[in-house]
């Protein structure tokens, strides 16, 4: 029996239009100029409003080459429903206004019978934005392809847990089949987000909450899970996806392929000037197979 998730932001945080989705994404993609790879196995990419993250996450969508992908792995953060572990949705289809996205039920009772996954109701499902976000992109990238989707909403999970979630999760990275989208945004700077890290030996405050952000975008694409730890909390940086890109950074840490992750591209959503500003940012990579 059908049990579809359905497209709870659609009309607010993207448009319901299809046809002015779909010319949006198909514009957006176009305008990065990247040419499509069959080795990315996986992108990081932001969760915003599509008026402010939707240009952005185009430079890690406009990678995929669809062909040999049957299978994607989705891991955003939790926003509004607090578990100290990773939960799996359980819903038959992801709706979107461009085309669904089955979800692959089999590889959903997989994981389950790991005995560390929890389940999601549908009314978590749809209240969380992280990966309805890139679903519009992921239904235009693998448009007429047959694909299914693994949804895994990461919640508030321990250092520890990170590591044995990245470890369970690995061995999937080796199946070429498989891809991976990750869900996160960048710094999110303000009184509003309790957050106002300023290193003024780098000027304006927009220039200090870029470097602190590309530091942790270098970190990440050495790979190193416990440097990326460290770096958290040495800076305590706003990135709401911190433990999604952790275990991701783990799994590729435990898997046999040699993946190397690579961001092309960063944006603010204004530039702050003053303390009484305030900006997330976004930033969008690709993971790449190394031959």
């Amino acid at each position: 029996m059908e049990k579809a998730r359905q497209a709870s932001h659609a009309g607010s945080w993207y448009t319901d239009n299809p046809t002015k989705l779909s010319s949006d994404l198909e514009e957006w993609l176009r305008v990065t100029g990247l040419t499509k790879s069959s080795d990315v196995r996986g992108v990081i990419a932001p969760h915003a409003g599509y008026s402010y993250s939707g240009r952005a996450a185009a430079y890690a969508f406009a990678n995929i080459d669809p062909t040999n992908i049957s299978r994607i792995f989705l891991l955003g953060p939790s926003h509004h429903f607090y578990t100290p572990r990773c939960a799996l949705s359980t819903a038959t289809v992801y709706k979107t206004p461009i085309g669904d996205l089955p979800v692959d039920v089999e590889m959903i009772k997989e994981i389950r019978t790991m005995g560390k996954f929890g389940m999601m109701d549908l009314k978590v499902d749809e209240a969380e934005h992280s990966m309805e976000m890139h679903l519009p992109y992921l239904a235009k990238v693998f448009e007429g392809h047959d694909v299914k989707v693994v949804p895994i909403l990461v919640g508030a999970v321990s250092t520890e847990n990170e590591a044995m979630y990245g470890e369970l999760l690995a061995k999937y990275v080796d199946d070429p089949k498989n891809f991976f989208s990750v869900s996160s945004d960048f710094c999110h700077w303000g009184s509003r987000f309790n957050y106002m890290h300023f290193d003024n030996n780098h000027g304006p405050i927009h220039k200090s909450i870029e470097a602190l952000d590309k530091m942790g975008m270098d970190i990440i694409e050495t790979g190193d899970p416990d440097a990326f730890k460290k770096y958290l909390l040495d800076f305590d940086n706003t990135i709401c996806g911190r433990h999604p890109i952790s275990i991701f950074l783990h799994m590729i840490k435990h898997s046999s392929s040699k993946i190397k992750i690579n961001f092309l591209r960063y944006e603010q959503s204004s530039q702050c000037q003053t303390m009484r500003d305030s900006s997330v940012s976004y930033a969008s990579a690709a993971a790449k197979l190394e031959n």
